[in-house]
Formats: C-alpha cells, structure tokens, sequence
C-alpha cells in the first residue's frame, strides 16, 4: 500500500461527515479502539457541530470508549491528503478526489438529534463495518 502520510508509516484513515459529531466520531473511536496504534486514525466534517452528539458519547461510553473530550473538527485537504482511506458517511461530494488514496462510502443513518436508543444500532453497524475494514488494512499491510 502507497503511504503518504508525511507523519507515519502506518496505514491512515480519515471518516467524513457531514457534522463530525456523530458517525464519523464514533468510527474513528473504534478504529482506534480496536486497532490500537497500528492505524492512523483521522475524523473530520464538511459542516462540523460545535461538540460531539451527546448520545453518541453515551451509546460509546456503554462499549467502553470514552469520546467525551473530543470536538468536531473541520475536513480540510491536507487531511484528505494525508490519508490512505477516505471513508463518508453522508456528506456526499464534499471530499475531493486524490489518486492513490482508497475511497469509501458507508451509507449510515444520521444519529443527529436521536436518543442513545436510536444510536445503539447504528454504533453496532460502525462496528461490524470497523472489523472488516481492519481485516482489509491488515491484508493489505502484510502484502507491502
């Protein structure tokens, strides 16, 4: 695999939406939950939140990863850049396009303004997708 990270070796990822407040936080929670430091994990949105969707915080905290002091943050090209996967969750077009890099679009529902109950399902599907995504880094990594 092509690393451009200018930081690292390791494989990078960056998740994308449109708030950086919800699935994009809670799939880059996850990669570096279950990945450790073997992956470069970035989150960024198109339009960010002033904070972290607070049910997102919660449906988290039940699995065991605290988010509670991370903050929306803004997608800026030097992230796209500096990324091996680029992973949307609903912001459509807003990601240019760099070649090399891997592109991906999970489509996901939006857990704004949604109680914990609502987000639990769509923190179990980040998950399951999480897994894969490591599995497909890792037989990547091990074939460079």
């Amino acid at each position: 695999m092509k690393r451009v990270s200018a930081m690292s070796d390791k494989p990078s990822v960056l998740f994308v939406c449109v708030h950086n407040a919800g699935r994009s936080q809670m799939a880059a929670a996850y990669l570096t939950h279950l990945a450790g430091d073997r992956v470069e994990v970035r989150s960024a949105g198109s339009a960010p939140a002033n904070t972290v969707n607070p049910a997102v915080v919660t449906a988290l905290l039940e699995e065991g990863i605290d988010i509670s002091a991370e903050a929306p943050k803004v997608l800026t090209t030097e992230a796209i850049q500096a990324s091996d996967y680029v992973i949307t969750m609903g912001c459509g077009d807003a990601c240019e396009f760099f070649p090399g890099k891997t592109y991906l679009d999970w489509v996901l529902e939006d857990p704004a303004g949604q109680g914990v109950e609502h987000v639990r399902p769509i923190r179990d599907e980040i998950k399951q997708r999480i897994i894969g995504l490591i599995s497909e880094i890792d037989a990547k990594t091990a074939t460079t």
